[in-house]
């Protein structure tokens, strides 16, 4: 059975949030992840509540700007470095706050092409960006995970494909603490082969992430084949979270498991 975790941004949203957590341990959760969580719950109460329901924080997002608001974000963005930096330093905050919930693993999302940048002067910027961020956040025990996105869901994306990643954790030389975010939705979005993804990636993949496609839905609402999907993670990355972060439906049990079709 693949390690799952709760993205608590997508998932039990009818709970404030820190119920939560407890939600999410009901449901048979052993492990939650934010995407944002800085101007929505206190590093202090997150961790509380994540301590009180038995589950471990697993993974945040650095934040990313106006990315989520249509914007370019920071990482990738030539003239935002400093911001980027700053997101970096809040990231590293949020993260002492959190003591001993505090995730070993955070994830950049290198944002859109701003209007008038290159891919080639955004690569140049993301890569040198990563450059300064990794020994900060080697020094606190974390490592980094870089994600794809699909280009339909977020147009202007600068990294839709492992190939892309791997571009990247290249240029960095490989380093040890950089590795692939994959979330099997966008992959199926970009018509990755996902078997094969799973079984022989570009670089190596530290963290995953699921939802159906079409639909961004629970498992089972669209066409992916989850069975042989989750043996696969089971068999290659028995140690890895994988995060179920799709858009659960506002009527849907909460015992969001019972329905997954695991074989």
């Amino acid at each position: 059975m693949p390690r799952f975790a709760a993205n608590l941004s997508m998932l039990f949203t009818t709970h404030p949030w820190p119920e939560r957590p407890a939600a999410a341990a009901r449901a048979g959760f052993t492990a939650v992840e934010i995407q944002f969580p800085y101007e929505s719950i206190a590093a202090d109460t997150l961790a509380a509540a994540c301590t009180d329901a038995g589950v471990r924080l697993c993974l945040i997002n650095v934040p990313a700007g106006d990315l989520m608001q249509g914007g370019p974000g920071l990482a990738a963005g030539p003239g935002r470095e400093a911001a980027f930096a700053q997101a970096v330093d809040a990231c590293l905050a949020y993260l002492a706050a959190l003591g001993e919930q505090a995730p070993g693993r955070v994830n950049v999302l290198a944002g859109r092409l701003a209007e008038g940048v290159s891919r080639a002067e955004a690569l140049a910027t993301l890569v040198a960006n990563l450059r300064a961020a990794l020994p900060r956040f080697a020094a606190a025990g974390v490592r980094v995970g870089l994600e794809a996105i699909n280009r339909h869901d977020m147009p202007g994306f600068l990294l839709n494909t492992p190939v892309d990643l791997a571009e990247v954790w290249q240029a960095l030389g490989r380093h040890p603490l950089l590795d692939a975010q994959i979330d099997l939705y966008h992959m199926a979005r970009e018509g990755q082969d996902l078997p094969a993804l799973l079984a022989q990636p570009p670089l190596p993949i530290g963290h995953l992430q699921f939802a159906d496609c079409p639909g961004r839905g629970a498992p089972g609402s669209g066409a992916l084949d989850w069975p042989r999907l989750f043996a696969l993670i089971d068999q290659h990355y028995p140690d890895t979270y994988c995060a179920a972060e799709y858009r659960m439906e506002p009527h849907a049990p909460l015992d969001v498991r019972a329905g997954w079709p695991l074989n």
